[in-house]
């Protein structure tokens, strides 16, 4: 009897259903302008660049725990960028992009059959597919009272989130940690948009900062990537913070699955979060881009909701989100519909603001 494939635990692969309106997203006279997915368009940063060559003759097997020097950087960036004190290099450990830590921390953790995990209700799907993967069951809500007498094994958090932009306060973030530590839950934040925030009054808070967790990492892990903050989407280089015992554990098992971040990477990596200059500059020109298309959004009927962080404009017309994606098709502008990201975003887009300068003033003429 064929044996049944784990693919068969996992929800569909949403872009998949996005392929009818690309087509005709493609054939518009003036070809397509992709905003369905937040990709990097803008290039690599010199710094990173060079300090990639110059580790380029590798030859040897880099250490799953990862250098030195690499973690050391992201303390410093921790600290200088985002005012977390109080860790040490064994606090840190780099990861292959944050997606693949994403899908597979409940298994490493050892989750399975019985255990919960939770998550936001407007989210990103791999989540999901963390809890498929091992057996657990998964629960999307942004209410910890609505668990009633439950109590989920893992908690997610994600701010500013994917795909709305919203950025969670700093009250919000303090009672979700003590809920966490009242009941034993591991409390996991992906932070991966932390630098981009857009509303002075809402700047985005890391639940390592002192102010949120008390100055102690325990029962906290955050998640951070470089590929949206430098332009590193093709380098896969991210890591994970905080609790020094989950860390440790972490490395336990990754070590013997030779899950290890290449050398030369993790020499870019270091060179990157010793950086600000270029994320500023980086932060400028989304900035840019972000208020050109939210005017034209807006100009064209759209309400745009949330928002505050992230690279994405929230966007709706008060339709069903596949009724919206259509419509900016046919104009040639392909954007994600919310439902990908549950059934709360069903009268919602999910709109990036990662095409050029001259792809955004396109959609903006579009619209216009």
């Amino acid at each position: 009897m064929p044996h049944k494939g784990v693919s068969s635990h996992l929800p569909d692969f949403p872009w998949d259903q996005l392929d009818a309106h690309r087509e005709v997203a493609r054939s518009h006279p003036d070809g397509v302008v992709d905003l369905s997915i937040g990709t990097p368009v803008d290039p690599t940063p010199a710094v990173v660049q060079d300090a990639l060559r110059a580790a380029a003759d590798s030859p040897g097997y880099p250490t799953t725990i990862g250098l030195p020097a690499t973690r050391q950087a992201v303390v410093d960036w921790l600290a200088r960028r985002l005012g977390v004190t109080g860790l040490g290099i064994e606090h840190v450990l780099p990861t292959i992009g944050s997606k693949e830590l994403i899908a597979s921390l409940p298994g490493h953790l050892g989750l399975g059959p019985g255990d919960l995990v939770a998550y936001p209700q407007l989210a990103y799907p791999t989540y999901e597919v963390g809890a498929a993967l091992c057996g657990a069951r998964a629960v999307a809500t942004d209410s910890l009272t609505a668990l009633g007498p439950e109590t989920p094994a893992l908690l997610w958090i994600n701010s500013p989130s994917n795909p709305s932009g919203r950025v969670l306060p700093p009250d919000h973030l303090r009672k979700v940690v003590a809920w966490c530590r009242e009941r034993g839950v591991l409390l996991v934040s992906d932070e991966c948009y932390v630098e981009m925030g857009w509303e002075a009054d809402t700047q985005p808070v890391s639940v390592l900062h002192p102010d949120i967790c008390g100055g102690s990492a325990e029962g906290i892990l955050a998640v951070h990537s470089l590929s949206k903050r430098s332009n590193l989407a093709g380098y896969r280089c991210a890591f994970v913070a905080g609790d020094a015992a989950v860390v440790a554990e972490l490395l336990a098992v990754r070590k013997n699955l030779g899950l290890i971040v290449p050398g030369p990477q993790q020499h870019a990596m270091a060179a990157a979060l010793a950086d600000d200059d270029h994320v500023l500059a980086q932060h400028a020109v989304y900035a840019a881009r972000r208020a050109v298309l939210r005017e034209a959004l807006e100009s064209a009927g759209f309400r745009i909701d949330h928002s505050q962080g992230s690279l994405y404009l929230w966007s709706t017309r008060d339709e069903d989100c596949w009724d919206t994606v259509g419509w900016l098709a046919e104009r040639g502008v392909l954007v994600a519909p919310g439902s990908f990201y549950g059934p709360a975003g069903s009268r919602h887009v999910r709109v990036a603001f990662t095409a050029t300068d001259e792809r955004i003033a396109r959609v903006a003429s579009r619209l216009g």
